[in-house]
Protein backbone atom coordinates (compact mmCIF):
# COMPACT_ATOMS: atom_id res chain seq x y z
CA UNK A 1 0.00 0.00 0.00
CA UNK A 2 2.67 2.54 0.42
CA UNK A 3 3.96 2.11 -2.82
CA UNK A 4 0.51 3.37 -4.14
CA UNK A 5 0.73 6.65 -1.68
CA UNK A 6 2.89 8.52 -4.62
CA UNK A 7 1.11 7.76 -7.26
CA UNK A 8 -2.02 8.61 -5.89
CA UNK A 9 -0.76 11.70 -4.38
CA UNK A 10 0.67 12.40 -8.23
CA UNK A 11 -2.78 11.50 -9.75
CA UNK A 12 -5.02 13.71 -7.34
CA UNK A 13 -2.32 16.87 -7.75
CA UNK A 14 -3.14 16.54 -11.80
CA UNK A 15 -6.90 16.02 -11.01
CA UNK A 16 -6.71 19.44 -9.25
CA UNK A 17 -5.06 21.16 -11.41
CA UNK A 18 -7.44 20.23 -14.32
CA UNK A 19 -10.53 20.88 -12.26
CA UNK A 20 -9.19 24.22 -11.43
CA UNK A 21 -8.84 24.96 -15.41
CA UNK A 22 -11.61 23.81 -16.23
CA UNK A 23 -13.55 26.10 -14.03
CA UNK A 24 -12.02 29.21 -13.99
CA UNK A 25 -12.81 32.07 -11.36
CA UNK A 26 -14.40 35.10 -12.63
CA UNK A 27 -11.31 37.12 -13.86
CA UNK A 28 -12.69 40.57 -12.52
CA UNK A 29 -13.31 43.78 -12.97
CA UNK A 30 -15.40 43.65 -15.41
CA UNK A 31 -15.12 46.77 -17.68
CA UNK A 32 -16.70 49.05 -20.37
CA UNK A 33 -15.73 52.10 -22.18
CA UNK A 34 -17.71 55.85 -20.51
CA UNK A 35 -17.37 57.65 -24.26
CA UNK A 36 -18.87 61.65 -23.84
CA UNK A 37 -20.70 62.58 -26.31
CA UNK A 38 -19.48 66.48 -26.90
CA UNK A 39 -22.97 67.43 -29.00
CA UNK A 40 -25.27 66.24 -25.61
CA UNK A 41 -22.53 65.82 -22.88
CA UNK A 42 -24.00 62.81 -22.14
CA UNK A 43 -21.21 59.58 -20.80
CA UNK A 44 -22.92 56.38 -22.59
CA UNK A 45 -21.50 52.62 -22.06
CA UNK A 46 -21.52 49.84 -24.06
CA UNK A 47 -22.64 46.68 -22.94
CA UNK A 48 -23.35 43.22 -24.93
CA UNK A 49 -27.32 42.38 -24.89
CA UNK A 50 -29.32 39.73 -26.35
CA UNK A 51 -28.70 35.78 -28.43
CA UNK A 52 -26.26 36.65 -30.15
CA UNK A 53 -24.81 39.23 -27.74
CA UNK A 54 -25.03 42.62 -29.56
CA UNK A 55 -23.42 45.92 -28.43
CA UNK A 56 -25.77 48.15 -27.37
CA UNK A 57 -25.09 51.88 -26.33
CA UNK A 58 -26.71 53.24 -23.14
CA UNK A 59 -27.26 56.05 -21.06
CA UNK A 60 -24.87 56.35 -18.00
CA UNK A 61 -27.31 56.92 -15.07
CA UNK A 62 -26.31 57.41 -11.41
CA UNK A 63 -29.69 57.80 -10.51
CA UNK A 64 -31.56 55.31 -11.98
CA UNK A 65 -33.14 52.18 -10.46
CA UNK A 66 -33.06 50.03 -13.11
CA UNK A 67 -31.80 49.82 -16.92
CA UNK A 68 -34.42 49.99 -19.74
CA UNK A 69 -33.51 49.57 -23.35
CA UNK A 70 -35.69 50.49 -26.89
CA UNK A 71 -37.63 46.95 -27.73
CA UNK A 72 -39.98 48.27 -30.96
CA UNK A 73 -36.75 46.39 -32.68
CA UNK A 74 -35.54 43.84 -30.04
CA UNK A 75 -34.40 40.46 -31.17
CA UNK A 76 -33.15 37.76 -29.56
CA UNK A 77 -33.55 34.37 -28.68
CA UNK A 78 -33.61 34.20 -24.94
CA UNK A 79 -35.29 36.46 -23.89
CA UNK A 80 -38.37 36.34 -21.69
CA UNK A 81 -41.06 38.18 -19.48
CA UNK A 82 -41.32 37.90 -16.09
CA UNK A 83 -44.72 36.34 -15.17
CA UNK A 84 -46.96 38.57 -12.85
CA UNK A 85 -47.19 36.08 -9.88
CA UNK A 86 -43.23 35.07 -10.47
CA UNK A 87 -40.64 34.46 -7.38
CA UNK A 88 -39.10 37.23 -9.42
CA UNK A 89 -42.21 39.59 -9.87
CA UNK A 90 -42.67 39.40 -6.07
CA UNK A 91 -39.09 40.82 -5.22
CA UNK A 92 -38.91 43.96 -7.91
CA UNK A 93 -42.04 45.71 -5.67
CA UNK A 94 -45.57 47.22 -6.73
CA UNK A 95 -45.02 48.61 -10.69
CA UNK A 96 -47.50 47.18 -12.68
CA UNK A 97 -48.77 43.93 -14.31
CA UNK A 98 -51.02 42.85 -17.13
CA UNK A 99 -53.25 40.10 -17.80
CA UNK A 100 -54.28 40.24 -21.38
CA UNK A 101 -51.86 42.25 -23.46
CA UNK A 102 -53.67 43.44 -26.25
CA UNK A 103 -51.17 43.83 -29.08
CA UNK A 104 -48.76 41.24 -31.13
CA UNK A 105 -46.88 38.82 -28.89
CA UNK A 106 -43.01 40.29 -28.43
CA UNK A 107 -41.00 41.39 -26.52
CA UNK A 108 -43.20 44.78 -25.88
CA UNK A 109 -46.44 42.29 -25.08
CA UNK A 110 -46.92 39.34 -23.67
CA UNK A 111 -50.17 37.86 -21.32
CA UNK A 112 -49.60 37.74 -17.97
CA UNK A 113 -46.61 40.22 -17.64
CA UNK A 114 -44.77 42.33 -14.96
CA UNK A 115 -44.37 45.87 -16.26
CA UNK A 116 -41.96 48.76 -15.72
CA UNK A 117 -42.55 52.43 -15.30
CA UNK A 118 -38.92 53.89 -16.85
CA UNK A 119 -38.14 57.60 -16.96
CA UNK A 120 -36.06 59.04 -19.32
CA UNK A 121 -33.67 61.61 -17.11
CA UNK A 122 -32.59 64.23 -20.23
CA UNK A 123 -36.26 65.09 -21.67
CA UNK A 124 -39.26 63.73 -19.40
CA UNK A 125 -41.74 61.53 -21.25
CA UNK A 126 -44.75 62.82 -22.49
CA UNK A 127 -47.03 59.58 -21.25
CA UNK A 128 -49.97 61.40 -23.12
CA UNK A 129 -48.15 60.45 -26.50
CA UNK A 130 -46.15 57.47 -25.46
CA UNK A 131 -47.41 54.19 -23.39
CA UNK A 132 -45.30 54.52 -19.57
CA UNK A 133 -46.04 51.11 -18.55
CA UNK A 134 -43.80 48.35 -20.28
CA UNK A 135 -43.01 44.67 -20.15
CA UNK A 136 -39.64 43.88 -17.61
CA UNK A 137 -37.52 41.17 -19.49
CA UNK A 138 -35.04 38.91 -18.79
CA UNK A 139 -31.94 38.31 -20.81
CA UNK A 140 -28.19 38.23 -21.44
CA UNK A 141 -25.80 41.25 -20.70
CA UNK A 142 -22.24 40.61 -21.07
CA UNK A 143 -19.09 42.95 -20.45
CA UNK A 144 -15.44 42.73 -20.85
CA UNK A 145 -13.43 40.97 -18.72
CA UNK A 146 -9.79 41.73 -17.71
CA UNK A 147 -8.73 38.82 -20.09
CA UNK A 148 -10.29 40.17 -22.58
CA UNK A 149 -13.63 38.10 -23.48
CA UNK A 150 -16.62 38.74 -22.44
CA UNK A 151 -18.57 37.39 -18.91
CA UNK A 152 -22.25 36.97 -19.09
CA UNK A 153 -25.19 37.38 -16.31
CA UNK A 154 -28.22 35.14 -18.10
CA UNK A 155 -30.99 36.61 -16.26
CA UNK A 156 -30.40 40.01 -16.13
CA UNK A 157 -33.36 41.83 -15.64
CA UNK A 158 -34.63 44.90 -17.24
CA UNK A 159 -37.19 46.86 -18.78
CA UNK A 160 -38.54 47.64 -22.19
CA UNK A 161 -39.33 51.21 -23.33
CA UNK A 162 -40.35 52.61 -26.33
CA UNK A 163 -38.85 54.42 -29.18
CA UNK A 164 -40.87 57.50 -27.49
CA UNK A 165 -38.34 57.35 -24.32
CA UNK A 166 -35.66 57.96 -26.70
CA UNK A 167 -36.30 61.63 -27.15
CA UNK A 168 -33.17 63.78 -26.20
CA UNK A 169 -30.53 60.96 -25.76
CA UNK A 170 -27.34 61.08 -27.87
CA UNK A 171 -27.02 59.37 -31.40
CA UNK A 172 -27.03 55.81 -31.42
CA UNK A 173 -28.13 55.15 -27.97
CA UNK A 174 -30.80 52.66 -27.21
CA UNK A 175 -31.48 53.09 -23.56
CA UNK A 176 -29.83 53.68 -20.26
CA UNK A 177 -28.02 52.10 -17.86
CA UNK A 178 -28.72 51.85 -14.03
CA UNK A 179 -25.72 52.33 -11.95
CA UNK A 180 -27.96 53.47 -8.76
CA UNK A 181 -28.19 51.63 -5.46
CA UNK A 182 -31.28 49.66 -6.16
CA UNK A 183 -31.27 45.77 -6.25
CA UNK A 184 -32.00 45.95 -10.22
CA UNK A 185 -28.72 48.14 -10.86
CA UNK A 186 -26.60 46.43 -13.38
CA UNK A 187 -23.46 46.84 -10.06
CA UNK A 188 -25.60 44.87 -7.53
CA UNK A 189 -27.00 42.55 -10.79
CA UNK A 190 -23.51 41.54 -11.47
CA UNK A 191 -23.00 41.17 -7.54
CA UNK A 192 -25.47 39.10 -7.29
CA UNK A 193 -24.48 36.56 -10.42
CA UNK A 194 -20.63 36.47 -9.36
CA UNK A 195 -21.30 36.62 -5.22
CA UNK A 196 -17.49 36.15 -4.76
CA UNK A 197 -16.79 39.59 -6.18
CA UNK A 198 -17.29 42.44 -3.88
CA UNK A 199 -20.76 44.65 -4.38
CA UNK A 200 -18.55 47.64 -5.38
CA UNK A 201 -17.73 49.97 -8.82
CA UNK A 202 -16.28 52.50 -10.04
CA UNK A 203 -15.82 55.09 -12.79
CA UNK A 204 -13.86 57.27 -14.16
CA UNK A 205 -15.02 59.87 -16.87
CA UNK A 206 -13.45 61.35 -19.43
CA UNK A 207 -13.20 64.61 -20.83
CA UNK A 208 -11.25 63.55 -24.16
CA UNK A 209 -12.82 64.32 -27.55
CA UNK A 210 -12.34 61.03 -28.67
CA UNK A 211 -10.72 58.57 -25.92
CA UNK A 212 -13.14 57.09 -23.19
CA UNK A 213 -12.93 57.04 -19.88
CA UNK A 214 -14.11 53.48 -17.78
CA UNK A 215 -16.34 51.60 -15.75
CA UNK A 216 -15.08 48.89 -13.60
CA UNK A 217 -17.27 46.21 -11.74
CA UNK A 218 -16.74 43.81 -8.98
CA UNK A 219 -13.40 44.78 -7.93
CA UNK A 220 -11.79 47.86 -5.14
CA UNK A 221 -8.44 47.61 -7.31
CA UNK A 222 -5.82 47.31 -8.51
CA UNK A 223 -7.09 50.23 -11.03
CA UNK A 224 -4.24 50.20 -13.58
CA UNK A 225 -3.92 53.19 -15.64
CA UNK A 226 -0.92 54.07 -17.78
CA UNK A 227 2.56 54.16 -16.43
CA UNK A 228 2.24 51.82 -14.21
CA UNK A 229 -0.27 53.96 -11.86
CA UNK A 230 -2.91 52.02 -9.35
CA UNK A 231 -5.25 54.26 -8.64
CA UNK A 232 -7.12 52.51 -5.94
CA UNK A 233 -4.21 53.80 -3.42
CA UNK A 234 -5.35 57.43 -4.18
CA UNK A 235 -8.54 57.26 -2.69
CA UNK A 236 -10.17 59.24 0.32
CA UNK A 237 -13.19 57.70 1.54
CA UNK A 238 -16.53 59.64 2.62
CA UNK A 239 -20.12 57.98 3.76
CA UNK A 240 -23.06 57.62 0.54
CA UNK A 241 -26.19 59.12 2.01
CA UNK A 242 -29.36 57.98 0.63
CA UNK A 243 -32.17 59.90 0.68
CA UNK A 244 -35.45 57.91 2.22
CA UNK A 245 -37.58 60.49 0.13
CA UNK A 246 -36.17 60.99 -2.92
CA UNK A 247 -36.20 59.12 -6.42
CA UNK A 248 -38.24 55.92 -6.15
CA UNK A 249 -38.00 55.91 -2.34
CA UNK A 250 -41.06 54.23 -0.67
CA UNK A 251 -41.98 56.08 2.75
CA UNK A 252 -42.04 53.84 5.20
CA UNK A 253 -40.34 51.09 3.98
CA UNK A 254 -36.89 50.49 3.82
CA UNK A 255 -36.92 51.26 0.19
CA UNK A 256 -34.66 54.37 -0.10
CA UNK A 257 -33.71 56.18 -3.32
CA UNK A 258 -30.95 54.92 -5.60
CA UNK A 259 -29.48 58.29 -6.09
CA UNK A 260 -25.77 58.82 -4.34
CA UNK A 261 -25.81 62.22 -1.92
CA UNK A 262 -22.27 62.69 0.10
CA UNK A 263 -22.53 64.67 3.59
CA UNK A 264 -21.12 68.14 2.23
CA UNK A 265 -20.39 70.30 5.01
CA UNK A 266 -18.61 73.17 3.16
CA UNK A 267 -17.43 74.73 0.47
CA UNK A 268 -14.00 76.76 -0.01
CA UNK A 269 -12.78 79.18 -2.28
CA UNK A 270 -8.91 79.67 -2.79
CA UNK A 271 -9.05 78.44 0.42
CA UNK A 272 -11.16 80.54 2.10
CA UNK A 273 -15.12 79.44 4.02
CA UNK A 274 -17.96 80.46 1.92
CA UNK A 275 -20.53 81.43 4.06
CA UNK A 276 -24.42 80.32 3.25
CA UNK A 277 -27.16 78.52 4.88
CA UNK A 278 -25.53 75.16 6.27
CA UNK A 279 -29.15 73.88 6.87
CA UNK A 280 -29.58 73.21 3.04
CA UNK A 281 -26.41 70.46 3.06
CA UNK A 282 -29.13 68.39 4.97
CA UNK A 283 -31.87 66.66 3.52
CA UNK A 284 -35.19 67.52 4.98
CA UNK A 285 -36.89 65.36 6.38
CA UNK A 286 -40.49 65.89 5.80
CA UNK A 287 -39.63 66.85 1.54
CA UNK A 288 -36.41 64.65 0.97
CA UNK A 289 -34.98 68.04 -0.53
CA UNK A 290 -31.64 69.46 0.22
CA UNK A 291 -28.18 67.52 0.96
CA UNK A 292 -25.87 67.13 -1.95
CA UNK A 293 -26.26 64.67 -4.55
CA UNK A 294 -24.04 63.20 -7.52
CA UNK A 295 -25.48 63.13 -10.90
CA UNK A 296 -23.59 61.93 -14.46
CA UNK A 297 -26.82 63.08 -16.46
CA UNK A 298 -26.70 66.66 -15.63
CA UNK A 299 -23.61 68.37 -17.38
CA UNK A 300 -22.40 70.78 -15.19
CA UNK A 301 -22.70 71.35 -11.03
CA UNK A 302 -26.31 73.66 -9.90
CA UNK A 303 -26.37 75.23 -6.72
CA UNK A 304 -29.54 76.04 -5.32
CA UNK A 305 -30.28 79.82 -6.15
CA UNK A 306 -28.39 81.21 -2.34
CA UNK A 307 -25.85 79.37 -2.69
CA UNK A 308 -24.98 79.86 -6.08
CA UNK A 309 -24.71 83.57 -5.19
CA UNK A 310 -22.02 83.32 -2.46
CA UNK A 311 -20.39 80.65 -4.15
CA UNK A 312 -20.07 83.48 -7.59
CA UNK A 313 -19.41 85.86 -5.67
CA UNK A 314 -16.51 84.31 -3.48
CA UNK A 315 -15.04 83.13 -7.08
CA UNK A 316 -15.38 86.50 -8.53
CA UNK A 317 -13.52 87.99 -5.65
CA UNK A 318 -10.50 85.56 -5.44
CA UNK A 319 -10.31 85.82 -9.18
CA UNK A 320 -9.84 89.03 -9.01
CA UNK A 321 -6.76 89.08 -6.58
CA UNK A 322 -3.24 89.66 -7.19
CA UNK A 323 -2.91 85.97 -7.33
CA UNK A 324 -5.05 85.48 -10.44
CA UNK A 325 -5.98 89.03 -11.90
CA UNK A 326 -8.89 87.84 -13.80
CA UNK A 327 -11.22 90.37 -15.62
CA UNK A 328 -14.86 89.25 -16.46
CA UNK A 329 -16.35 89.43 -19.62
CA UNK A 330 -19.59 89.34 -20.93
CA UNK A 331 -20.89 85.69 -20.08
CA UNK A 332 -22.60 83.38 -22.28
CA UNK A 333 -25.47 81.46 -21.55
CA UNK A 334 -25.87 79.14 -19.32
CA UNK A 335 -22.73 80.56 -17.46
CA UNK A 336 -23.20 83.92 -15.44
CA UNK A 337 -18.98 84.29 -15.15
CA UNK A 338 -16.81 84.36 -17.39
CA UNK A 339 -13.01 84.95 -18.47
CA UNK A 340 -11.17 85.92 -21.92
CA UNK A 341 -9.57 82.71 -22.55
CA UNK A 342 -6.13 84.82 -23.49
CA UNK A 343 -5.89 86.25 -19.84
CA UNK A 344 -6.23 82.54 -18.46
CA UNK A 345 -2.62 80.78 -17.57
CA UNK A 346 -2.62 77.10 -18.15
CA UNK A 347 -1.43 74.49 -16.31
CA UNK A 348 -1.16 70.85 -15.62
CA UNK A 349 -4.78 71.14 -13.69
CA UNK A 350 -6.31 73.33 -16.25
CA UNK A 351 -6.74 76.83 -16.21
CA UNK A 352 -4.94 78.44 -13.70
CA UNK A 353 -8.35 80.05 -11.26
CA UNK A 354 -9.26 79.59 -7.59
CA UNK A 355 -9.28 76.06 -6.62
CA UNK A 356 -12.46 75.28 -5.00
CA UNK A 357 -12.51 72.42 -2.16
CA UNK A 358 -15.97 70.53 -1.15
CA UNK A 359 -15.19 69.40 2.97
CA UNK A 360 -16.87 66.30 3.58
CA UNK A 361 -17.94 64.47 6.65
CA UNK A 362 -14.43 65.62 8.06
CA UNK A 363 -12.14 68.46 7.87
CA UNK A 364 -9.36 66.55 6.41
CA UNK A 365 -11.85 64.63 3.53
CA UNK A 366 -11.17 67.58 1.10
CA UNK A 367 -12.72 67.23 -2.59
CA UNK A 368 -10.44 69.31 -4.58
CA UNK A 369 -11.85 70.98 -7.65
CA UNK A 370 -8.92 72.54 -10.04
CA UNK A 371 -9.36 74.60 -13.24
CA UNK A 372 -9.83 71.26 -15.44
CA UNK A 373 -12.88 70.31 -13.36
CA UNK A 374 -14.45 74.15 -12.98
CA UNK A 375 -13.80 75.59 -16.02
CA UNK A 376 -15.40 75.06 -19.39
CA UNK A 377 -13.56 77.04 -22.70
CA UNK A 378 -16.41 78.14 -25.12
CA UNK A 379 -15.33 79.33 -28.37
CA UNK A 380 -17.49 80.05 -31.00
CA UNK A 381 -17.34 82.67 -33.88
CA UNK A 382 -15.32 85.51 -32.33
CA UNK A 383 -15.85 84.47 -28.92
CA UNK A 384 -13.34 82.63 -26.80
CA UNK A 385 -13.84 82.12 -23.06
CA UNK A 386 -13.29 80.10 -20.04
CA UNK A 387 -16.44 80.25 -18.15
CA UNK A 388 -17.04 79.00 -14.66
CA UNK A 389 -19.14 75.65 -15.63
CA UNK A 390 -21.42 75.87 -12.38
CA UNK A 391 -25.12 76.91 -12.87
CA UNK A 392 -27.73 78.46 -10.82
CA UNK A 393 -30.12 75.63 -9.90
CA UNK A 394 -32.79 78.15 -9.15
CA UNK A 395 -35.11 77.24 -5.39
CA UNK A 396 -35.43 74.00 -3.58
CA UNK A 397 -37.02 71.10 -5.61
CA UNK A 398 -34.51 68.78 -4.92
CA UNK A 399 -30.78 68.62 -4.01
CA UNK A 400 -29.35 72.00 -3.23
CA UNK A 401 -26.10 71.04 -4.72
CA UNK A 402 -25.87 68.60 -7.68
CA UNK A 403 -22.35 67.58 -9.08
CA UNK A 404 -22.05 67.18 -12.78
CA UNK A 405 -20.43 65.57 -15.05
CA UNK A 406 -17.41 68.43 -15.64
CA UNK A 407 -16.68 68.41 -12.45
CA UNK A 408 -16.71 64.11 -12.05
CA UNK A 409 -14.47 63.65 -15.29
CA UNK A 410 -10.65 62.66 -14.77
CA UNK A 411 -11.50 61.72 -11.64
CA UNK A 412 -11.75 58.16 -9.94
CA UNK A 413 -14.72 57.47 -7.92
CA UNK A 414 -15.24 54.17 -5.80
CA UNK A 415 -19.18 53.08 -5.04
CA UNK A 416 -18.61 50.51 -2.03
CA UNK A 417 -22.17 49.53 -1.93
CA UNK A 418 -21.36 47.18 0.99
CA UNK A 419 -20.17 49.53 3.08
CA UNK A 420 -21.55 52.21 1.45
CA UNK A 421 -18.88 54.66 1.09
CA UNK A 422 -17.42 56.76 -1.77
CA UNK A 423 -14.17 56.37 -2.48
CA UNK A 424 -12.89 59.61 -4.65
CA UNK A 425 -9.30 60.51 -5.25
CA UNK A 426 -9.44 64.34 -7.07
CA UNK A 427 -8.28 64.68 -10.00
CA UNK A 428 -6.25 62.33 -11.56
CA UNK A 429 -4.50 64.91 -13.34
CA UNK A 430 -2.10 65.47 -10.63
CA UNK A 431 -1.00 61.87 -10.95
CA UNK A 432 0.36 62.56 -14.38
CA UNK A 433 -2.85 60.56 -15.62
CA UNK A 434 -6.56 60.95 -17.09
CA UNK A 435 -9.37 58.79 -17.51
CA UNK A 436 -8.40 58.18 -21.14
CA UNK A 437 -5.43 56.36 -20.09
CA UNK A 438 -6.89 53.23 -18.49
CA UNK A 439 -5.38 50.39 -19.64
CA UNK A 440 -8.07 47.68 -21.02
CA UNK A 441 -7.75 44.36 -22.34
CA UNK A 442 -6.93 42.81 -26.19
CA UNK A 443 -10.50 42.15 -27.06
CA UNK A 444 -10.43 38.69 -27.94
CA UNK A 445 -12.63 37.31 -30.32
Amino acid sequence: MAKLAVPLLIFFFLLSCILSQAAPPLQTPLQTPIQKDHSTSQYIITAYLKTPLMPTKLLLDLGATYSWVNCDDYISSTYQHVPCNSSIANSLGSYGCVDICDGPPGPNCANNSFLFLPDNPIKPVDYKKVNGLNDALVDYLALLNNLGSLSSIDNFIFSCARAGFLKGLAKGVTGLASLGNSNLSIPVQINKAFSSSPNCFAMCLSGSISQPGVALFGSKGPYNFLHGIDLSKSLLYTPLIFNPLGRDAVPNTHTLSPEYYLGLTAIKVNGKMVAFNKTLLAIDGQSGSGGTRISTVVPYTKLQSSIYKAFTLAFLREAASSAFNLTTTKPVKPFSVCYPASAVKTTQMGPAVPIIELVLDRQDVVWKMFGSNSMVRVTKKSVDLWCLGVVDGGAIDGPSIMIGGLQLEDNLLQFDLQSKKLGFSSSILSKGTNCADYKFPTRKV
